[in-house]
């Protein structure tokens, strides 16, 4: 909020490039010295949907002959579609279901890269909506067994709800240059309106190239950079939030999670899968729509008893247990 009522009016009289020094915009200074990464392998976007569009688009166009993707079994509608706009074609590789969460099966896609060497491999982290993400040693691993003529596109849109450590993501994208790391303001942050994405890439001539496609020439948003760097420096507020949204995990594992037919699914975003007894699917919709909240029911093959839950201020997340609570005591 300080950063808009102090904004000087006078910047929008200048593109935010700054051509003598050969850098993007503030923010992408900003970024290159919070995450320990040389500027020129940050890409800005409107959006970490822009981002993803850009790479998919380039990466999916750039070799002939090679137009695979891989996605996540259960994930964003929004990777497919992306692909299909430039007639890509996308297989699916297992996320598995365990004790108390969901997990990718490495082995099996290990297999179907080997299999069917895609251009792209797409790993949501955390993963929509299945809340399990990768820890640095799993990207690791990843980028190991990965060819490096095969980009590993990481959408990381709903990270850092849980630990702060961004330090692994300039380690691996220095040590695997077919890596690129995509990240937003919209999520943790909380700033969606300001279509603010970001990434960061390894450094190969195929990843130079595609810089120079994504990048914008003139720049970005003038406000809306100042607001960003505001943000990115205001990392004692967003801790904060952030603890309100691990008890909200908690309560819903230890309330939720003991009710019979209903498992409550390991999550490291700001939102929880759910899975309910199939009865009592009527009922929770009509309390939800009652209590005026909107919560997703789950309609992919797999998830048809679930629902998913973003997690908000403590009394949203109190009344949204207690609707649940509620229907599921009345049975």
């Amino acid at each position: 909020v300080k950063a808009l009522k102090d904004f000087d009016v006078n910047k929008l009289c200048f593109y935010t490039r700054l051509y003598d020094e050969g850098k993007k915009s503030i923010f992408s200074i900003a970024l290159a010295e919070d995450y320990g990464v040389d500027e020129s392998q940050v890409v800005l976007g409107y959006g970490a949907e822009d981002i993803l569009k850009q790479a998919v688009h380039f990466f999916l166009t750039e070799t002939p002959g090679r137009n695979t993707m891989l996605i996540p079994q259960y994930s964003w509608w929004y990777y497919q579609s992306i692909a299909d706009e430039v007639d890509g074609r996308t297989l699916q590789y297992s996320v598995n279901e365990e004790e108390d969460g969901f997990a990718y099966d490495f082995e099996a896609l290990r297999r179907s890269i080997e299999e069917h060497q895609p251009k792209v491999v797409l790993v949501a982290s955390p993963n929509n909506p299945t809340g399990n993400g990768l820890t640095p040693d799993e990207l690791d691993r990843l980028g190991q067994f990965t060819p490096t003529d095969t980009i590993i596109l990481v959408d990381e849109a709903y990270a850092s709800f849980v630990t702060g450590d961004v330090s692994y993501i300039a380690r691996l994208v220095g040590r695997y240059p077919n890596m690129i790391f995509c990240r937003t303001l919209s999520k943790f942050y909380g700033l969606p309106g300001l279509r603010m994405g970001f990434a960061f890439v390894g450094r190969s001539e195929e990843m130079e190239k595609f810089c120079r496609y994504a990048n914008k020439y003139l720049g970005y948003d003038r406000l809306a950079e100042d607001i960003a760097v505001a943000a990115l420096h205001s990392e004692e507020h967003y801790r904060h939030v952030a603890a309100v949204m691990n008890e909200a995990r908690r309560m819903y594992k230890e309330e939720i999670g003991r009710l019979p037919g209903f498992k409550v699914y390991r999550s490291v975003a700001n939102f929880i899968l759910i899975k309910y007894p199939p009865a009592l699917k009527d009922a929770l919709q009509r309390a939800f729509a009652q209590a005026h909240y909107k919560v997703k029911f789950m309609n992919e093959p797999g998830l048809e008893t679930h629902l998913r839950i973003t997690l908000g201020r403590a009394k949203q997340n109190r009344e949204v247990a207690d609707v649940i609570l509620k229907i599921a005591q009345a049975q």
